[in-house]
């Protein structure tokens, strides 16, 4: 999750900045560039247990020793919450998940460099702490309670208000990774196919990348439980967002829909102020009751935009948000699957044809099942299984056609090999990791942490 906004301090006089804001995003087809984000767990190499904020082989310990890396601290009054590189962030999730947010590329290859580089610096610096990390989509041996909060602000918001909204929201915020890649988009029509395209094959990802059939220790009957997850933490602000298929979506529907979310907080002055509950709209008008006649920056929407999280979230940018945390190969598939279907025009328009007779029961009802059967999942043109093999070929074409234009992009295709084995076994990776436990693991997840390690 982002840290406080380092946005645009101007004041919000008119609604219409608010879609300003988001159009802005649009870029030429030469200009689109690739961003590529993913979450892992740090544990500690001795007895496997979750690392804590404080003490000599904790998350501070950790974040300072990247520093011998040329990355700068990002703090929270006194506390190191995060570092930054240029245009890369590294952040904290709640349960001291460790992510990074890439710089936007040219190419999944730069992408793919970066994150090879990000991993071998954790690793160098983890292994003096006796720190490993783990790429999984959920936690699969600690409990809730085992699990340590780290010291930032909006965290302190967001735990409380949460079980307020649904069942699930603190195992979200403490226990699931994810990898996910942030997309541009040329103009406001672009913007909508993509989108459109994005929220119908997200249930794709999440069969691809389904990495999370355990909760402490033992088989929990989802193959990505960290998908199952998003259906009970807060109705407001998740789902598959049936406007985005109505006509008239454009941007000033989105901001209808972004106004319409709950706010969690106000970030002023090094502090937050809780907001939790109460509206934009509000804070528009000068109204909010937690920050009574102040009006709100530009900054401040674009940290209320961080607090939406829909299947696909649009920013100045669009974020392809269904996919489970994995180890370091399928890291770099997702770019290359969405970059494959969405930057090249033949590839998107194939897309489109593909699921623009779908109802919203269609992909509600994919969406709602695809945590738990996977591959199995039944889909409008057969099981997810073979909707998954169409839109990879779809993807690989993509990619193809980015090498052979005028840009010379290097052939991005070996990316998405990993996720070709998949299909071709018909076997979602949660269905790898259910066999290993009931073979060769002997009934432990503990090997995970040795196999799935990065």
């Amino acid at each position: 999750m982002s840290g406080p906004s380092r946005g645009s301090s101007e004041p919000i006089e008119d609604w219409r900045q608010l879609i300003e804001a988001i159009e802005r995003g649009g870029k030429p087809r030469a200009d689109w560039l690739i961003g590529t984000e993913h979450e892992k767990f740090a544990f500690n190499l001795a007895d496997l247990r979750p690392v804590p904020y404080d003490g000599p082989g904790g998350i501070r310990a950790l974040l300072e020793g990247m520093r011998r890396f040329g990355w700068t601290p990002i703090m929270e009054g006194e506390t190191i919450i995060g570092l930054n590189q240029g245009l890369e962030n590294i952040s904290l999730e709640p349960g001291g998940q460790f992510e990074l947010s890439g710089a936007p590329l040219a190419s999944v290859h730069e992408t793919c460099a970066e994150v090879n580089t990000h991993l071998e610096q954790v690793k160098t610096v983890g292994a003096e702490l006796g720190i490993g990390f783990l790429g999984l989509g959920f936690q699969p041996k600690w409990s809730r309670a085992e699990s340590p909060w780290m010291p930032k602000g909006r965290y302190k918001i967001m735990r409380a208000y949460m079980p307020k909204k649904g069942g699930l929201g603190l195992d979200m915020m403490l226990r699931t990774c994810t990898v996910q890649v942030n997309l541009d988009f040329a103009n406001e029509a672009d913007m909508v196919k993509k989108f459109r395209v994005g929220i119908a094959l997200q249930p794709v990802a999440t069969a691809l990348f389904g990495n999370s059939p355990f909760t402490e220790g033992r088989p929990n009957g989802f193959q990505s439980f960290r998908s199952q997850i998003w259906l009970d933490t807060d109705p407001d602000r998740t789902g598959m967002l049936p406007f985005v298929f109505a006509d008239g979506m454009g941007f000033e529907r989105y901001v209808d829909y972004a106004l319409d979310v709950p706010m969690y907080f106000v970030y002023r002055d090094g502090r937050y102020i809780d907001a939790s509950g109460q509206s934009f709209r509000d804070f528009l008008d000068g109204k909010l009751a937690a920050y009574p006649g102040q009006i709100p920056t530009l900054g401040d929407w674009d940290d209320h935009l961080t607090t939406l999280f829909p299947e696909v979230r649009l920013k100045r940018y669009m974020e392809m948000r269904g996919a489970d945390g994995g180890p370091w190969r399928r890291i770099c598939a997702l770019p290359a699957l969405w970059v494959g279907l969405v930057y090249d025009q033949a590839a998107l328009d194939a897309a489109w044809d593909l699921v623009k007779g779908w109802t919203d029961a269609d992909r509600r009802m994919m969406r709602e099942q695809v945590g738990r059967l996977g591959f199995a999942t039944p889909t409008p043109v057969g099981t997810m299984l073979e909707l998954a093999r169409r839109v990879l070929a779809i993807a690989n074409e993509g990619l193809k056609r980015r090498a052979t234009g005028k840009g010379k992009v290097l052939d991005e295709t070996s990316f998405l090999t990993t996720l070709h084995e998949i299909v071709a076994h018909g076997r979602t990776p949660a269905e790898d990791l259910l066999t290993a436990f009931g073979t060769r693991w002997e009934g432990s997840v503990d090997p995970a942490f040795r196999e799935y390690a990065f």
